[in-house]
């Protein structure tokens, strides 16, 4: 840990630094390469013997460099871990850290909830290897004891969805795992290091699609893993044996992005606020799904483990509404993007999608997520009138 404020403020801003790296620069530049030289041949041998006993000791452009180290010191610090490692998409950071505890034969928990592609992951790559994955409802809390099998190696967690947004138990799950020896992972995205710190309650990789709120900025894809002591050598080596890396440039551009996080974040959340709160006015809309929301189931466990939210949620319009009607309302926003991605300065709404094993799948339908950007609050509930108006014309 740093010596610096326990204030997240005061990190954002200067964990990471090191001017006598960048030469004064406030963020270190991109430090791209391949060939790191040593000085003798027995400094050669040294690196590598250190390397090799699990030290971070550079020895090739594959371990990153001086722009990777700075990142990964904030992130470490952001999320309480020992390590932190970057991967080329949202998806890879999501999946490639499996491979550090299972194997064929091994049984996996996945959350009901969990994100398309890493369901898909699961489903396919997963199940071809010979690993069997269970599906569990979200809100099982410390009811997963049921599933625990002699074979279960690994839990994966969400929380909340990104569609459905139900909230985990995540210390419930933690302690049932502990107790079986069993590994946990999760998602934490929609939260980011801002307003939830899973390691502090015990899993042991926490992941980041810095493509969304850390960026910030829609502009590059990159994901994280972050690990405490148990888990971080060996989420390193399935990560370097797998050839994981993540340009220098690409993280020059998330750690710029994530100074600004917190200003950003709380500017979208303040939005969100408002336009909930005028969405709850209009009559076709039959519910908020939000966290934060005070009627949403998961707003007891938001409250308790939480510190804020993020402005990324969903509203579910009445079933009688048509998909013309639907269609009409989308094509219509100016301001909101239709896009498949959130956690940008820009906001964005999408339809709902997502397949369930638990629970019923057209709990999708007619259900649209919104993702709240930096433009004025005012302009965007226009823009949502303009798209309900176009969308009553199309409703009989």
């Amino acid at each position: 840990m740093s010596d610096f404020s326990s204030s997240i403020s005061t990190k954002l801003v200067h964990v990471g630094r090191n001017t006598g790296v960048s030469q004064g620069f406030v963020n270190i530049p991109p430090f791209n390469g391949s060939t790191v030289l040593h000085h003798s041949s027995a400094d050669m041998k040294e690196r590598t013997r250190r390397q090799m006993n699990g030290e971070e000791v550079l020895t090739y452009g594959t371990e990153g460099g001086p722009t990777h180290d700075a990142f990964y010191q904030l992130m470490n610090e952001l999320e309480g871990g020992v390590g932190t490692w970057a991967y080329s998409t949202g998806l890879a950071g999501c999946v490639i850290p499996f491979f550090a505890f299972v194997k064929a034969g091994d049984h996996v928990l996945v959350t009901d909830s969990v994100y398309g592609p890493t369901r898909q992951f699961c489903e396919t790559i997963l199940r071809g290897l010979g690993i069997e994955v269970e599906f569990y409802i979200p809100t099982i809390g410390e009811g997963i004891e049921e599933l625990i099998r002699s074979n279960t190696r690994l839990i994966y967690m969400e929380s909340p969805g990104s569609h459905s947004f139900e909230m985990q138990d995540v210390p419930a799950i933690v302690r049932v795992a502990q107790k079986h020896n069993v590994w946990t992972m999760i998602d934490n995205t929609w939260a980011s290091p801002m307003y939830f710190q899973p390691l502090k309650v015990g899993v042991d990789v926490v992941i980041h699609a810095v493509t969304k709120y850390i960026g910030g900025h829609s502009d590059l894809l990159m994901s994280t893993a972050t690990c405490n002591a148990k888990a971080w050598l060996l989420v390193k080596a399935v990560s370097t044996t797998m050839g994981q890396l993540v340009p220098a440039d690409t993280i020059y551009l998330a750690h710029r992005g994530i100074r600004t996080m917190k200003v950003r974040m709380e500017a979208q959340f303040k939005s969100a606020q408002r336009i909930i709160h005028w969405l709850e006015q209009q009559p076709e809309v039959e519910k908020i799904l939000w966290p934060a929301h005070e009627k949403d189931p998961g707003y007891p466990i938001w409250k308790r483990d939480f510190t804020g939210a993020s402005a990324l949620f969903a509203v579910k319009l009445k079933d009688s509404i048509p998909d013309a009607a639907l269609d009409s309302f989308l094509d219509n926003l100016k301001l909101f993007g239709l896009g498949y991605s959130w956690g940008g300065y820009e906001s964005l709404l999408i339809r709902s999608y997502g397949k369930r094993s638990k629970d019923d799948s057209t709990a999708f339908e007619k259900m649209l997520r919104l993702s709240i950007g930096l433009e004025d609050s005012e302009d965007l509930i226009k823009d949502l009138q303009r798209g309900f108006e176009a969308l009553r014309k199309e409703t009989p």
